[in-house]
């Protein structure tokens, strides 16, 4: 891949098939943890290193172990086990550096380990054949995607407490609706062609 295909698929994940509104992936932390924007950001950053590193990590796990063994049916276990092991990095920094963000995060942070989005970028990246570069920067930008969703959706949130909407959508019917006016903005970027 040359560096303009690189940039196209970066914007691509960001914008045209962001994991959040058009894939539909990380769903959880996106409705649990976008109350606070503050909060939003900082599961954001989180999850953008997670796949940033994990992309990098998963495309050797595969190809430098999996593929020569054989194994690529283990692939799935194998990234699971990956992004495990990042997530308890990031846990432990957190908990020693950053304590407001990480009880603020509350238990969406070792969720990490199993939110899709970042399995999801690590599959992607295998099943569509990326090199090494391009799978790096496919996690970077889906993960830059998923912080642009949450902290955007973290903003209507915030004022949406100042609705008065009818009895029936108070609450988290609210938060749906928003969150389906927002996946439908985003949806705009989908007429973009680079074929």
């Amino acid at each position: 891949m040359s560096f303009v295909d690189i940039l196209l698929l970066m914007f691509s994940a960001v914008l045209i098939e962001n994991f959040i509104f058009s894939r539909f992936y990380g769903c959880c932390p996106f409705l649990g943890v976008s109350e606070k924007p503050d909060t939003a950001l900082g599961m954001g950053m989180a999850v953008i290193f997670v796949m940033t590193v994990s992309g990098a990590m998963t495309w050797v796990v595969y190809y430098g172990i999996l593929v020569p063994l054989k194994l690529e049916y283990l692939k799935t276990i194998a990234f699971i086990l990956v992004i495990a092991a990042l997530v308890q990095l990031i846990e432990m920094f957190l908990r020693r550096f950053v304590p407001a963000l990480y009880s603020a995060l509350g238990i969406y942070l070792p969720l990490i380990t199993t939110n899709c989005a970042v399995l999801g970028a690590a599959l992607v990246s295998i099943q569509e054949g990326y090199s090494f570069i391009a799978a790096v920067a496919y996690g970077f930008a889906a993960a830059l995607g998923f912080t642009l969703a949450i902290v955007i959706f973290a903003g209507v949130r915030v004022r949406l407490q100042f609705a008065d909407p009818p009895r029936a959508f108070r609450g988290f019917p609210l938060t749906l609706v928003a969150a389906g006016l927002l996946a439908m903005a985003f949806s705009g970027f989908s007429g973009f062609n680079f074929g």
